[in-house]
């Protein structure tokens, strides 16, 4: 018996009824030999972890663009962040960490320079949209490893496509994922935001945090602490009312005060200013694309603004600003 197999047994005998069991995964688009040591979602969570599009989180925008300081959140400390908080709600209710984790770390695979800004931009100029949590997908299934691919398994790509609030992930690991996103961003935007000046921590509604808690580890812990102890011996991940309702209360706060504050968001317009740009040069210079993309456009019939998004998209912040500088600033000026 291989060393998988003794960890898929253990599964059987000692996670929840209602977790994901590996050995019962709906599998990948294209049969593989399994691994003789990992079990299906390890070997997901390995792959995410080493593509390149994981790499590229660190310089992408969460919320602040070029913030003055080294301790502001980035979309790769955001999905670390994500990751842990799903894997201890996971552990808790003994349901499949393994596929937790890779869908955690997944969830922003897709994002574009510039956070969400750069999500908006993109969605505006391209006729066919655009969505963070689509592209994410879209990388893992079709744009890694020179257009192979992850091979992931559906488990990882549905959780993971149905992160967002309005989605509907099929696993109870996939909708550990989609409350973690939001604890994750609600409480480290608000703790950015008060090391930025943007708001106090007594600004904070008093409604929601006497509830919560007053700090970022009160809250983080009054948050995981409610899902755990409202999951526990159920088919669902939910939260008790009271505590439901002071979440999104908080939420809401956040859009209306730091989401949309002019301070916290007085660059956006030059961010959505440099994609839109970017995306119209290249669909009038499509032959400056790198030639993975012309070659996808031609052999596999996907159509150039699909193309471009995928290359914008995958842009760092300073990649893209980079890029801007190169086709609309005369070198002269540039220094």
């Amino acid at each position: 018996m291989t060393i998988r197999e003794n960890v898929e047994n253990w599964e059987k005998e000692f996670l929840s009824p209602y977790a994901s069991l590996s050995c019962n995964s709906r599998g990948r688009d294209m049969d593989e030999p399994p691994c003789d040591i990992r079990p299906v979602y390890q070997r997901d969570r390995d792959r995410i972890l080493h593509c390149k599009s994981f790499r590229r989180l660190k310089h992408k925008t969460q919320v602040f663009l070029t913030p003055k300081g080294d301790h502001y959140r980035t979309r790769l400390t955001h999905t670390l962040e994500v990751s842990q908080n799903a894997r201890t709600i996971a552990r808790a209710l003994r349901l499949n960490e393994d596929l937790t984790e890779a869908i955690a770390l997944g969830h922003d695979l897709g994002h574009t320079p510039f956070g969400h800004a750069g999500e908006r931009a993109l969605n505006e100029v391209c006729s066919e949209g655009f969505a963070h949590n689509r592209q994410s997908v879209r990388i893992v299934e079709r744009l890694e490893k020179e257009g192979r691919g992850l091979n992931l398994t559906w488990e990882v790509r549905d959780g993971i496509l149905n992160h967002q609030t309005a989605g509907h992930p099929s696993t109870l690991e996939g909708k550990i994922v989609r409350y973690s996103d939001k604890i994750a961003y609600i409480n480290h935007d608000a703790d950015d935001a008060i090391r930025g000046g943007i708001i106090r921590e007594d600004e904070l509604p008093r409604t929601y945090t006497d509830i919560l808690g007053h700090s970022t580890r009160e809250r983080l812990n009054t948050l995981i602490h409610d899902i755990v102890g409202q999951s526990s011996g159920v088919p669902d991940i939910r939260m008790s009312e009271e505590v439901e309702f002071a979440f999104h209360g908080l939420r809401k706060f956040m859009f209306e005060h730091v989401y949309t504050n002019p301070k916290a968001k007085g660059e956006e317009k030059k961010a959505i200013h440099i994609v839109k740009e970017l995306f119209r040069y290249y669909m009038d210079h499509p032959e400056l694309l790198p030639n993975e993309y012309v070659e996808r456009m031609w052999q596999s019939g996907e159509t150039q603004e699909r193309s471009v998004c995928d290359y914008i998209s995958g842009m760092t912040d300073q990649y893209a600003i980079a890029k801007f500088q190169e086709f609309f600033i005369p070198a002269s000026w540039r220094y």
